[in-house]
Protein backbone atom coordinates (compact mmCIF):
# COMPACT_ATOMS: atom_id res chain seq x y z
CA UNK A 1 0.00 0.00 0.00
CA UNK A 2 1.35 3.14 -0.75
CA UNK A 3 1.57 6.19 1.08
CA UNK A 4 1.71 9.92 -0.40
CA UNK A 5 3.43 12.62 1.21
CA UNK A 6 2.66 16.49 0.95
CA UNK A 7 5.80 18.63 1.14
CA UNK A 8 6.08 20.83 3.29
CA UNK A 9 5.96 24.90 2.23
CA UNK A 10 8.57 26.80 2.10
CA UNK A 11 8.05 30.16 2.95
CA UNK A 12 10.18 33.29 2.07
CA UNK A 13 10.84 35.91 4.75
CA UNK A 14 9.09 38.77 5.50
CA UNK A 15 12.56 41.30 4.72
CA UNK A 16 12.53 39.55 1.09
CA UNK A 17 8.61 40.31 0.83
CA UNK A 18 9.99 43.87 2.03
CA UNK A 19 12.81 44.42 -0.62
CA UNK A 20 10.69 42.92 -3.44
CA UNK A 21 7.84 45.59 -2.54
CA UNK A 22 10.52 48.22 -1.87
CA UNK A 23 11.58 47.73 -5.67
CA UNK A 24 8.25 47.48 -7.15
CA UNK A 25 7.28 50.79 -5.86
CA UNK A 26 10.26 52.66 -6.77
CA UNK A 27 10.31 51.53 -10.36
CA UNK A 28 6.50 52.22 -10.45
CA UNK A 29 6.88 55.64 -9.10
CA UNK A 30 10.00 56.05 -11.25
CA UNK A 31 7.85 55.41 -14.29
CA UNK A 32 4.44 57.53 -12.93
CA UNK A 33 7.14 60.63 -11.80
CA UNK A 34 10.31 61.05 -13.51
CA UNK A 35 11.67 63.76 -11.49
CA UNK A 36 11.68 60.72 -8.64
CA UNK A 37 14.63 59.36 -11.03
CA UNK A 38 16.76 62.51 -11.35
CA UNK A 39 16.26 62.93 -7.22
CA UNK A 40 17.63 59.21 -6.92
CA UNK A 41 20.59 59.97 -9.02
CA UNK A 42 21.40 63.54 -7.24
CA UNK A 43 21.22 61.65 -3.68
CA UNK A 44 23.66 58.64 -5.20
CA UNK A 45 25.65 61.25 -6.32
CA UNK A 46 26.32 63.24 -3.12
CA UNK A 47 26.44 60.17 -0.78
CA UNK A 48 29.07 58.76 -3.10
CA UNK A 49 30.92 62.32 -2.27
CA UNK A 50 30.64 62.30 1.21
CA UNK A 51 31.44 58.79 2.03
CA UNK A 52 35.04 59.29 -0.46
CA UNK A 53 35.38 62.64 1.46
CA UNK A 54 34.60 61.38 4.64
CA UNK A 55 36.62 57.86 5.57
CA UNK A 56 35.51 58.51 9.21
CA UNK A 57 32.04 58.40 7.96
CA UNK A 58 32.02 55.16 6.30
CA UNK A 59 33.71 53.80 9.30
CA UNK A 60 30.97 54.37 11.24
CA UNK A 61 28.19 53.36 8.80
CA UNK A 62 30.05 50.19 7.85
CA UNK A 63 30.68 49.50 11.72
CA UNK A 64 26.94 49.81 12.72
CA UNK A 65 25.52 47.56 9.83
CA UNK A 66 24.46 50.69 7.92
CA UNK A 67 26.13 51.40 4.73
CA UNK A 68 24.57 48.23 2.67
CA UNK A 69 20.96 50.00 3.19
CA UNK A 70 21.50 53.17 2.30
CA UNK A 71 21.13 52.89 -1.38
CA UNK A 72 17.73 50.62 -1.04
CA UNK A 73 16.45 52.49 1.71
CA UNK A 74 12.89 54.33 1.45
CA UNK A 75 10.34 56.11 2.98
CA UNK A 76 7.02 56.22 1.42
CA UNK A 77 3.90 58.25 2.55
CA UNK A 78 -0.08 57.48 2.23
CA UNK A 79 -3.33 58.79 3.60
CA UNK A 80 -6.39 56.72 4.09
CA UNK A 81 -10.02 57.55 4.61
CA UNK A 82 -11.50 54.65 6.56
CA UNK A 83 -10.55 52.37 9.39
CA UNK A 84 -11.35 49.38 7.90
CA UNK A 85 -8.64 50.76 5.02
CA UNK A 86 -6.33 51.18 8.05
CA UNK A 87 -7.41 47.94 9.67
CA UNK A 88 -6.12 46.09 6.52
CA UNK A 89 -3.35 48.04 5.66
CA UNK A 90 -1.75 46.95 9.28
CA UNK A 91 -2.48 43.55 8.33
CA UNK A 92 -1.19 44.26 4.34
CA UNK A 93 2.13 45.70 5.78
CA UNK A 94 2.78 42.49 8.29
CA UNK A 95 2.92 40.09 5.44
CA UNK A 96 6.39 42.63 4.79
CA UNK A 97 7.26 42.20 8.85
CA UNK A 98 6.34 46.09 9.12
CA UNK A 99 4.60 47.05 12.38
CA UNK A 100 2.62 50.33 13.16
CA UNK A 101 5.32 52.74 15.37
CA UNK A 102 4.39 55.71 16.83
CA UNK A 103 1.38 58.28 16.64
CA UNK A 104 1.16 61.78 15.07
CA UNK A 105 -1.35 64.36 15.62
CA UNK A 106 -0.98 66.90 12.79
CA UNK A 107 -4.23 68.83 13.42
CA UNK A 108 -2.45 70.30 15.95
CA UNK A 109 -0.09 71.66 12.43
CA UNK A 110 -3.13 72.40 10.58
CA UNK A 111 -3.49 69.05 9.31
CA UNK A 112 -6.73 67.23 9.55
CA UNK A 113 -4.66 63.67 9.99
CA UNK A 114 -3.69 61.53 12.48
CA UNK A 115 -0.60 58.98 11.55
CA UNK A 116 1.52 56.30 12.45
CA UNK A 117 4.97 54.97 11.16
CA UNK A 118 5.09 51.27 9.53
CA UNK A 119 8.12 49.95 9.78
CA UNK A 120 10.82 46.74 10.52
CA UNK A 121 11.48 47.11 14.31
CA UNK A 122 14.16 44.29 14.50
CA UNK A 123 17.42 45.65 13.93
CA UNK A 124 19.01 43.05 11.94
CA UNK A 125 15.89 43.72 9.54
CA UNK A 126 16.31 47.30 9.56
CA UNK A 127 19.78 46.71 8.10
CA UNK A 128 18.38 44.92 5.17
CA UNK A 129 15.72 46.75 4.51
CA UNK A 130 14.22 49.74 6.68
CA UNK A 131 11.13 50.94 4.22
CA UNK A 132 8.79 52.72 6.40
CA UNK A 133 5.82 54.06 5.47
CA UNK A 134 4.32 57.11 6.98
CA UNK A 135 0.65 56.37 7.10
CA UNK A 136 -2.08 58.67 7.43
CA UNK A 137 -6.31 58.52 8.42
CA UNK A 138 -8.07 61.03 7.48
CA UNK A 139 -10.00 62.86 10.74
CA UNK A 140 -13.35 63.23 8.96
CA UNK A 141 -14.84 64.97 12.40
CA UNK A 142 -12.64 67.75 11.51
CA UNK A 143 -14.54 68.87 8.74
CA UNK A 144 -17.18 71.48 9.99
CA UNK A 145 -19.57 71.37 7.09
CA UNK A 146 -22.07 68.61 8.29
CA UNK A 147 -23.45 68.26 4.74
CA UNK A 148 -19.55 67.59 3.54
CA UNK A 149 -18.74 65.51 6.05
CA UNK A 150 -21.67 63.23 5.42
CA UNK A 151 -20.88 63.62 1.61
CA UNK A 152 -17.33 62.58 2.47
CA UNK A 153 -17.98 59.75 4.50
CA UNK A 154 -20.38 58.19 1.58
CA UNK A 155 -17.99 58.62 -0.50
CA UNK A 156 -15.50 56.54 1.26
CA UNK A 157 -17.55 54.04 2.10
CA UNK A 158 -18.39 53.22 -1.57
CA UNK A 159 -14.75 52.50 -2.65
CA UNK A 160 -12.40 48.94 -2.31
CA UNK A 161 -8.81 49.99 -2.21
CA UNK A 162 -7.37 46.59 -2.05
CA UNK A 163 -7.54 43.62 -4.94
CA UNK A 164 -9.82 40.74 -3.61
CA UNK A 165 -6.35 39.08 -4.80
CA UNK A 166 -4.70 41.03 -2.07
CA UNK A 167 -6.48 40.49 0.69
CA UNK A 168 -7.04 36.57 0.55
CA UNK A 169 -2.91 36.51 -0.13
CA UNK A 170 -2.64 38.48 3.47
CA UNK A 171 -5.57 35.50 4.74
CA UNK A 172 -3.27 32.93 3.75
CA UNK A 173 0.00 34.33 5.39
CA UNK A 174 -1.75 35.07 8.31
CA UNK A 175 -3.21 31.65 8.58
CA UNK A 176 0.06 29.65 6.87
CA UNK A 177 2.73 31.61 8.82
CA UNK A 178 4.21 32.85 5.48
CA UNK A 179 4.09 32.87 1.69
CA UNK A 180 5.89 30.65 -1.05
CA UNK A 181 7.83 32.63 -3.50
CA UNK A 182 5.62 32.50 -6.26
CA UNK A 183 2.89 33.96 -3.62
CA UNK A 184 5.25 36.36 -2.19
CA UNK A 185 5.21 37.61 -6.28
CA UNK A 186 1.86 37.63 -6.78
CA UNK A 187 1.51 39.53 -3.84
CA UNK A 188 3.88 42.17 -4.73
CA UNK A 189 2.18 43.06 -7.84
CA UNK A 190 -1.58 42.80 -6.02
CA UNK A 191 -0.71 44.95 -3.51
CA UNK A 192 1.22 47.63 -5.48
CA UNK A 193 -2.30 48.01 -6.70
CA UNK A 194 -3.33 49.83 -3.74
CA UNK A 195 -0.65 52.28 -4.60
CA UNK A 196 -1.22 53.34 -7.64
CA UNK A 197 -1.98 56.78 -9.43
CA UNK A 198 -5.37 56.73 -11.04
CA UNK A 199 -5.74 59.88 -13.07
CA UNK A 200 -9.95 59.63 -13.18
CA UNK A 201 -11.43 61.17 -10.16
CA UNK A 202 -14.70 59.20 -8.39
CA UNK A 203 -16.11 62.75 -7.80
CA UNK A 204 -17.71 65.76 -9.66
CA UNK A 205 -15.72 68.64 -10.45
CA UNK A 206 -18.09 70.14 -8.14
CA UNK A 207 -17.78 67.90 -5.41
CA UNK A 208 -13.96 68.31 -5.59
CA UNK A 209 -13.47 71.98 -5.49
CA UNK A 210 -15.80 71.94 -2.09
CA UNK A 211 -13.41 69.31 -0.70
CA UNK A 212 -10.53 71.27 -2.58
CA UNK A 213 -11.97 74.81 -0.67
CA UNK A 214 -12.36 72.55 2.86
CA UNK A 215 -8.65 71.40 2.54
CA UNK A 216 -6.57 70.34 -0.14
CA UNK A 217 -5.75 67.37 1.63
CA UNK A 218 -9.10 66.07 1.98
CA UNK A 219 -9.94 66.46 -1.92
CA UNK A 220 -6.50 64.08 -2.27
CA UNK A 221 -7.97 61.87 0.50
CA UNK A 222 -11.70 61.62 -0.84
CA UNK A 223 -11.70 61.97 -4.97
CA UNK A 224 -9.60 59.32 -6.21
CA UNK A 225 -10.51 55.28 -6.04
CA UNK A 226 -7.25 54.46 -3.74
CA UNK A 227 -4.57 56.23 -1.62
CA UNK A 228 -2.20 56.79 -4.39
CA UNK A 229 1.64 56.95 -2.90
CA UNK A 230 2.50 60.62 -2.76
CA UNK A 231 5.97 60.14 -2.00
CA UNK A 232 9.25 58.36 -1.92
CA UNK A 233 12.18 59.60 -0.24
CA UNK A 234 15.75 58.31 -0.70
CA UNK A 235 18.37 59.28 2.26
CA UNK A 236 21.11 61.84 2.12
CA UNK A 237 24.17 61.71 3.46
CA UNK A 238 24.59 65.30 3.22
CA UNK A 239 20.85 67.13 2.51
CA UNK A 240 22.10 70.71 2.49
CA UNK A 241 24.11 69.64 -0.82
CA UNK A 242 21.08 68.22 -2.52
CA UNK A 243 18.77 71.06 -1.10
CA UNK A 244 21.59 73.52 -3.44
CA UNK A 245 21.78 71.11 -6.36
CA UNK A 246 18.47 70.19 -7.01
CA UNK A 247 18.17 73.35 -9.42
CA UNK A 248 20.85 72.04 -11.42
CA UNK A 249 18.74 69.36 -12.05
CA UNK A 250 16.17 71.22 -12.92
CA UNK A 251 13.94 70.68 -9.76
CA UNK A 252 12.58 73.50 -7.33
CA UNK A 253 13.51 72.69 -3.72
CA UNK A 254 10.80 74.21 -0.70
CA UNK A 255 12.41 76.99 0.72
CA UNK A 256 13.70 75.34 3.87
CA UNK A 257 14.68 72.17 5.62
CA UNK A 258 12.38 70.39 8.10
CA UNK A 259 14.01 69.96 11.26
CA UNK A 260 17.25 70.71 13.06
CA UNK A 261 19.71 72.46 11.47
CA UNK A 262 23.06 71.23 10.31
CA UNK A 263 25.30 69.58 12.47
CA UNK A 264 28.51 68.06 13.44
CA UNK A 265 26.37 65.41 14.42
CA UNK A 266 23.30 65.24 12.97
CA UNK A 267 20.13 64.38 14.73
CA UNK A 268 16.54 62.86 14.56
CA UNK A 269 15.20 63.68 10.91
CA UNK A 270 15.88 66.71 8.42
CA UNK A 271 13.68 66.48 5.43
CA UNK A 272 12.76 68.87 2.15
CA UNK A 273 11.42 68.09 -1.17
CA UNK A 274 10.54 69.43 -4.59
CA UNK A 275 6.88 70.87 -5.71
CA UNK A 276 4.25 68.62 -5.84
CA UNK A 277 3.70 67.86 -9.84
CA UNK A 278 0.08 69.17 -11.27
CA UNK A 279 -1.15 66.41 -12.71
CA UNK A 280 -4.54 65.92 -15.16
CA UNK A 281 -7.46 64.32 -14.15
CA UNK A 282 -11.25 63.54 -15.53
CA UNK A 283 -13.56 64.36 -13.17
CA UNK A 284 -16.64 61.60 -12.63
CA UNK A 285 -20.22 62.39 -13.57
CA UNK A 286 -20.05 64.86 -16.04
CA UNK A 287 -21.99 64.72 -19.15
CA UNK A 288 -19.40 65.25 -21.06
CA UNK A 289 -15.60 64.56 -19.87
CA UNK A 290 -14.62 67.48 -17.95
CA UNK A 291 -11.04 67.72 -17.22
CA UNK A 292 -8.71 69.37 -14.18
CA UNK A 293 -5.84 69.84 -12.28
CA UNK A 294 -4.57 67.69 -8.86
CA UNK A 295 -1.79 68.96 -6.73
CA UNK A 296 -0.17 65.95 -4.81
CA UNK A 297 2.29 63.83 -5.37
CA UNK A 298 5.92 65.10 -4.92
CA UNK A 299 9.60 64.13 -4.17
CA UNK A 300 11.59 63.98 -0.82
CA UNK A 301 14.80 63.83 0.34
CA UNK A 302 15.66 62.73 3.98
CA UNK A 303 18.96 62.94 6.25
CA UNK A 304 18.90 60.98 9.34
CA UNK A 305 20.51 61.35 12.60
CA UNK A 306 20.84 59.91 16.26
CA UNK A 307 17.59 58.92 18.20
CA UNK A 308 16.92 61.25 21.00
CA UNK A 309 15.69 60.47 24.32
CA UNK A 310 12.49 61.89 25.87
CA UNK A 311 14.79 64.04 26.84
CA UNK A 312 16.69 64.89 23.85
CA UNK A 313 13.20 65.53 22.50
CA UNK A 314 11.92 67.85 25.09
CA UNK A 315 14.96 69.50 25.04
CA UNK A 316 14.72 69.32 20.60
CA UNK A 317 11.07 70.50 20.50
CA UNK A 318 11.46 73.04 22.75
CA UNK A 319 14.26 74.79 20.79
CA UNK A 320 12.22 74.00 17.33
CA UNK A 321 9.07 75.67 18.65
CA UNK A 322 10.93 78.74 20.13
CA UNK A 323 12.17 79.57 16.33
CA UNK A 324 8.79 78.77 14.65
CA UNK A 325 7.41 80.86 16.90
CA UNK A 326 9.17 83.87 16.13
CA UNK A 327 10.31 83.25 12.73
CA UNK A 328 7.56 82.26 9.62
CA UNK A 329 8.73 81.23 7.01
CA UNK A 330 6.87 81.85 3.52
CA UNK A 331 8.16 80.95 0.36
CA UNK A 332 10.91 83.91 0.17
CA UNK A 333 14.25 82.96 0.43
CA UNK A 334 15.10 86.05 2.87
CA UNK A 335 12.84 84.50 5.44
CA UNK A 336 14.27 81.32 4.74
CA UNK A 337 17.63 82.38 5.76
CA UNK A 338 16.36 83.96 8.60
CA UNK A 339 14.81 81.32 10.12
CA UNK A 340 18.16 79.20 8.95
CA UNK A 341 20.07 81.18 11.13
CA UNK A 342 18.17 81.48 13.69
CA UNK A 343 17.61 78.00 13.70
CA UNK A 344 21.54 77.18 13.99
CA UNK A 345 21.81 79.86 17.09
CA UNK A 346 19.09 78.22 19.06
CA UNK A 347 19.96 74.83 18.77
CA UNK A 348 23.67 75.46 20.32
CA UNK A 349 21.82 75.27 23.18
CA UNK A 350 21.61 71.56 22.11
CA UNK A 351 25.44 69.71 22.43
CA UNK A 352 27.20 69.00 19.29
CA UNK A 353 29.20 65.93 20.56
CA UNK A 354 28.66 62.15 20.49
CA UNK A 355 30.19 61.81 23.98
CA UNK A 356 27.95 64.87 25.35
CA UNK A 357 24.59 63.64 24.00
CA UNK A 358 26.07 60.59 25.55
CA UNK A 359 27.14 62.01 29.14
CA UNK A 360 23.83 63.99 29.31
CA UNK A 361 21.25 61.25 28.40
CA UNK A 362 20.10 63.43 25.31
CA UNK A 363 20.86 60.17 22.43
CA UNK A 364 20.69 56.38 22.00
CA UNK A 365 23.99 54.40 21.45
CA UNK A 366 24.86 51.31 20.52
CA UNK A 367 27.76 49.95 22.80
CA UNK A 368 30.48 47.20 21.63
CA UNK A 369 33.19 45.36 23.49
CA UNK A 370 36.45 46.59 21.67
CA UNK A 371 38.64 44.20 20.68
CA UNK A 372 41.09 45.77 23.50
CA UNK A 373 38.56 44.94 25.88
CA UNK A 374 38.22 41.99 25.43
CA UNK A 375 41.93 41.26 25.27
CA UNK A 376 42.71 43.55 27.88
CA UNK A 377 43.35 41.01 31.64
CA UNK A 378 42.17 43.95 34.28
CA UNK A 379 39.29 46.16 33.67
CA UNK A 380 38.30 48.97 35.51
CA UNK A 381 35.11 48.41 37.16
CA UNK A 382 34.06 52.05 36.48
CA UNK A 383 31.94 52.44 32.69
CA UNK A 384 33.70 55.67 31.95
CA UNK A 385 37.06 54.57 32.34
CA UNK A 386 36.26 51.33 30.15
CA UNK A 387 35.27 54.01 27.40
CA UNK A 388 38.45 56.11 28.59
CA UNK A 389 40.56 53.90 27.95
CA UNK A 390 39.49 52.65 24.20
CA UNK A 391 37.67 48.99 25.76
CA UNK A 392 34.46 50.06 25.22
CA UNK A 393 32.87 51.88 22.10
CA UNK A 394 29.36 53.46 21.08
CA UNK A 395 28.14 54.58 18.29
CA UNK A 396 24.84 56.58 17.54
CA UNK A 397 21.09 54.17 17.01
CA UNK A 398 19.85 56.14 13.91
CA UNK A 399 16.76 57.56 14.03
CA UNK A 400 14.00 55.46 12.11
CA UNK A 401 10.65 57.46 12.89
CA UNK A 402 9.17 60.72 11.94
CA UNK A 403 8.66 64.32 13.41
CA UNK A 404 4.96 65.41 13.73
CA UNK A 405 5.87 69.24 12.68
CA UNK A 406 8.37 68.51 9.52
CA UNK A 407 5.50 65.89 8.15
CA UNK A 408 2.68 68.58 8.10
CA UNK A 409 5.43 71.19 7.00
CA UNK A 410 6.09 68.88 3.87
CA UNK A 411 2.40 68.18 3.66
CA UNK A 412 1.69 71.89 3.94
CA UNK A 413 4.67 72.55 1.04
CA UNK A 414 3.20 70.52 -1.03
CA UNK A 415 0.12 70.83 -0.85
CA UNK A 416 0.64 74.40 -2.54
CA UNK A 417 -0.17 76.17 -0.07
CA UNK A 418 0.39 77.77 3.69
CA UNK A 419 -3.30 77.20 4.32
CA UNK A 420 -3.36 76.58 8.30
CA UNK A 421 -6.50 75.34 9.85
CA UNK A 422 -7.06 76.22 13.26
CA UNK A 423 -8.61 73.04 14.05
CA UNK A 424 -9.04 72.00 17.77
CA UNK A 425 -6.21 70.28 19.55
CA UNK A 426 -8.04 66.81 19.74
CA UNK A 427 -5.46 64.02 19.55
CA UNK A 428 -7.47 60.68 19.61
CA UNK A 429 -5.04 58.54 20.00
CA UNK A 430 -7.37 55.90 21.16
CA UNK A 431 -9.63 56.32 17.97
CA UNK A 432 -6.80 55.73 16.12
CA UNK A 433 -5.14 52.75 17.73
CA UNK A 434 -9.03 51.38 17.44
CA UNK A 435 -9.15 51.76 13.86
CA UNK A 436 -5.84 50.18 13.87
CA UNK A 437 -6.87 47.08 15.34
CA UNK A 438 -3.50 47.51 17.39
CA UNK A 439 -1.76 49.56 20.06
CA UNK A 440 1.35 51.61 18.20
CA UNK A 441 4.17 50.70 19.33
CA UNK A 442 6.35 53.36 21.30
CA UNK A 443 9.73 54.01 19.68
CA UNK A 444 11.72 55.55 22.82
CA UNK A 445 10.63 52.01 24.21
CA UNK A 446 12.35 50.49 20.87
CA UNK A 447 15.34 52.52 21.01
CA UNK A 448 15.94 52.04 24.97
CA UNK A 449 15.72 48.20 24.14
CA UNK A 450 18.10 48.25 21.74
CA UNK A 451 20.34 50.73 24.10
CA UNK A 452 20.56 48.07 26.46
CA UNK A 453 20.62 44.97 24.39
CA UNK A 454 23.68 46.40 23.17
CA UNK A 455 25.07 47.12 26.92
CA UNK A 456 24.31 43.92 28.19
CA UNK A 457 25.79 42.30 25.27
CA UNK A 458 29.15 44.06 25.54
CA UNK A 459 29.46 43.69 28.76
CA UNK A 460 28.76 40.08 28.68
CA UNK A 461 31.94 40.33 25.79
CA UNK A 462 33.69 41.72 28.74
CA UNK A 463 33.67 39.53 31.63
CA UNK A 464 31.30 42.24 33.15
CA UNK A 465 27.67 41.21 33.02
CA UNK A 466 25.16 43.20 35.90
CA UNK A 467 27.60 46.15 35.87
CA UNK A 468 25.28 49.55 35.32
CA UNK A 469 26.83 52.16 32.72
CA UNK A 470 25.69 54.97 34.69
CA UNK A 471 25.81 57.39 32.04
CA UNK A 472 23.50 55.45 29.96
CA UNK A 473 19.69 57.52 30.17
Amino acid sequence: MSRSFEMPQTFVSTDRIRSLFTEAMSQMYRTEVPQYGTLIELVADVNAGCLERDPELRQRLAHAGELERIDVERHGAIRLGTADELFTIRRLFAVMGMQAVGYYDLSVAGVPVHSTCFRPIDEAALNINPFRVFTSLLRLELIEDEGLRSEAEAILAKRRIYTPRAVALIKRHEQNGGLTEAEATEFVAEALETFRWHGEATVSAETYKRLHDAHRLIADVVSFKGPHINHLTPRTLDIDAVQARMPERGITPKAVIEGPPRRHCDILLRQTSFKALEETIVFAGEAEAVQGTHTARFGEIEQRGVALTAKGRTLYDRLLASVRGEVQVGAGGAKAGAYDRELAERFKALPDSWDELRRQGLAFFRYAATPAGIAAGTLPGDPEALIAKGYLAFSPIVYEDFLPVSAAGIFQSNLGTDQQQNYATRSNRDAFEAALGAAVQDELVLYAERQAASLDAAMEALGLAGLPLKTVA
